[in-house]
């Protein structure tokens, strides 16, 4: 798969929304969410009652299966050689969460996430991410936040509303290794969310990620929400130069310090693949269509440049910082991310 996203930074649309702090639980509560990357969390390929080898569909090979306490579904830990990812895109449909037998909540509330990120894997020190929490309460009641956050710096809400089965778009952009975007896309809706970021927490370009995880809530991971299946489509992760999708990613599962086994994430395509959930006392296996996918083109857009490494700086920012150049440019990606099922 070959599509250069480097023209992300051009996302500013007459129908964005601006960023709104996060009001349900509270910001200090925000500030440790999604915090505990996946290094910080105790990596652990072991020995599961769940096989840690599946059969990848985009392959038609088998993929081991890397174990984490609270990540699923699917990073690339290392760019192409010289080169640093820059942008990152997936899309999903919502999913209506429910409350998973027999697990206590967390102050009346069962959650989880859907993300698309740079870095925070292999590359611990910052991570951009942008995507969706969906929560149930005890009584029922659903409710879903969009979000940005430039890790370890603060996580912020969009304003956006968002409801179960919307279709919806996700795009993280670094326009150098401490600038760029997150932006939201509701595509039922028509409506669009993004914001520029700084931060003093430079990027390495190293990971790129698609994830549904359980976050932090305070100290402790918050109970995790039955969210049925959460598809990523259309995944793209590029370069100044190149791009490619998840068919030789590392594959995630989420195993608690019970050794139980709660999600169960399998390739589709190289574009795609699917996320479900497991109950704690069963270990089901959900199988994806098998699917292919390619495409063609390269990137001449800005990012860290492919000067030798984590560190390279190369490669210039056409248009207002963090911002845009052109909006019909975000036209011709956003039709693509609509129509196209590479």
């Amino acid at each position: 798969m070959k599509f250069s996203l480097c023209f992300l930074s051009t996302v500013l649309l007459a129908s964005s929304t601006l960023a709104a702090p996060q009001s349900k639980r509270g910001l200090a509560g925000r500030l440790q969410r999604r915090g505990r990357t996946l290094q910080g969390s105790t990596i652990r390929t072991k020995e599961s009652k769940n096989s840690n080898t599946k059969f990848n569909a985009a392959t038609g090979n088998t993929s081991d299966v890397q174990y984490s306490e609270n990540w699923s579904g699917a990073a690339i830990t290392s760019p192409p050689s010289g080169q640093t990812f820059n942008a990152v895109s997936g899309k999903i449909t919502v999913p209506t969460p429910s409350i998973p037998s027999g697990v206590e909540s967390t102050d009346g509330e069962y959650a989880a996430s859907a993300w698309v990120g740079i870095d925070g894997n292999t590359y611990s020190t910052a991570i951009l991410q942008t995507g969706l929490d969906f929560t149930v309460s005890t009584s029922g009641a659903v409710s879903f936040d969009a979000w940005y956050e430039w890790y370890p710096d603060y996580a912020m809400d969009f304003d956006l509303t968002i409801s179960a089965g919307d279709v919806i778009a996700m795009y993280v952009n670094a326009t150098t290794t401490t600038s760029g975007s997150a932006t939201i896309e509701n595509l039922t809706t028509g409506k669009t969310a993004t914001q520029s970021l700084t931060s003093t927490s430079a990027l390495g370009g190293v990971n790129a990620e698609w994830i549904v995880e359980d976050f932090e809530e305070g100290d402790s991971l918050i109970a995790f929400a039955d969210f049925g299946n959460v598809t990523f489509t259309n995944c793209v992760a590029a370069t100044s130069e190149s791009s490619e999708g998840v068919s030789t990613a590392t594959i995630m599962d989420i195993e608690n310090t019970s050794d139980e086994v709660l999600t169960d994430t399998n390739v589709i395509s190289d574009s795609s693949f699917m996320v479900s959930y497991t109950s704690s006392s069963s270990s089901a296996t959900t199988s994806g269509t098998s699917g292919s996918g390619s495409g063609t083109g390269t990137g001449t857009g800005s990012g860290f440049g492919n000067g030798g490494g984590n560190g390279g700086r190369g490669g210039g920012h056409s248009g207002r910082k963090g911002n845009g150049v052109a909006a019909g440019v975000f036209g011709i990606f956003r039709r693509w991310m609509m129509l196209s099922e590479i």
